[in-house]
């Protein structure tokens, strides 16, 4: 089996190349490319297409996006081509060669105004442009595929992993530098451990390619909920028992409206995952457990 990884070079695309399964041959591709990666620029549909034909993947993992979540409000243009051109392109290129895709998709494709998880069959409506983006890029890959069983949407929240850019590793370094850490407290949702997320995506088409079906859409998160606030205080009290930090910075609960940002984000953002693990047969883990594992991962 072949498989083309986008992104790979963010936190879940390294992610996911750590954990590769035995016997498969990954192709892995970043923007720019170098060393042992394929360069491939979502934003141009044209590369994307030509990826596939090129290559001819059975399957494309599509982890990379446009995830800057205030920026993209000033490069709507940039957003779209990346969240939602490049599913589309993929999607398009792969029908043609009985190809499937593994599309990566967001919470923030939903408002966050109820006060229960979201369903994977709930109607997306968006807030700002990165949801917006995102929410077409999994329009896209429905209208190519048409439920038909070889383009998955696999939406997740608050990623987090040892590399790259995350709230995790801000936090851990705002400890370290600060005596005291203002965070939004009136924001939920849950922590996705990239380790996790990975293990879910490789279940994915593992099963898949077996010939188990799969619902076209489904979630994944770690388990529980938790606020921004919630998350930077485990953060502290885990870097020290690991040792990454000698001492925590004292954690303020502010509100959403203490902290204005350009993108307006949702107040409760929680995924409904129990069907999704049933259907890829595997356990939830405690959020804060998981960001534990994610936490012993990171160099000293």
């Amino acid at each position: 089996m072949k498989v083309l990884l986008t992104g790979a070079a963010g936190q879940l695309g390294q992610a996911l190349l750590a954990s590769a399964p035995q016997g498969l041959e990954l192709l892995a591709s970043s923007r720019s490319g170098g060393g042992d990666l394929l360069a491939l620029d979502l934003s141009d549909p044209s590369a994307c297409k030509a990826a596939v034909e090129e290559y001819r993947p059975d399957w494309v993992i599509n982890a990379g996006a446009y995830t800057a979540v205030d920026k993209a409000e000033s490069e709507p243009e940039l957003a779209e081509a990346v969240n939602a051109g490049a599913p589309e392109a993929l999607a398009a290129a792969l029908k043609q060669r009985n190809g499937r895709l593994l599309q990566l998709s967001t919470d923030f494709v939903f408002n966050g105004r109820q006060g229960a998880p979201y369903r994977t069959d709930q109607p997306r409506d968006p807030l700002g442009v990165y949801g917006a983006t995102k929410a077409r890029g999994e329009e896209a890959v429905e209208a190519a595929f048409g439920g038909n069983g070889d383009g998955f949407i696999l939406r997740t929240s608050w990623v987090m992993g040892p590399v790259g850019r995350n709230f995790a590793l801000t936090m851990l370094r705002l400890h370290r530098e600060k005596d005291e850490l203002n965070v939004v407290a009136d924001q939920v949702g849950c922590p996705s451990s990239t380790l996790n997320l990975a293990s879910a995506c490789w279940q994915a088409i593992q099963r898949r390619s077996e010939g188990i079906e799969l619902p076209p859409v489904m979630h994944w998160s770690d388990a529980g909920a938790a606020s921004w606030y919630d998350v930077a205080v485990a953060v502290g009290e885990l870097g020290v028992e690991l040792g990454l930090l000698k001492q925590t910075a004292c954690v303020n609960p502010i509100t959403t409206i203490d902290y204005p940002t350009p993108a307006r984000r949702p107040a409760y953002s929680l995924l409904d995952c129990q069907g999704s693990r049933q259907d890829l047969d595997l356990k939830a883990e405690h959020w804060r457990s998981a960001l534990r594992d994610v936490l012993k991962n990171v160099a000293h």
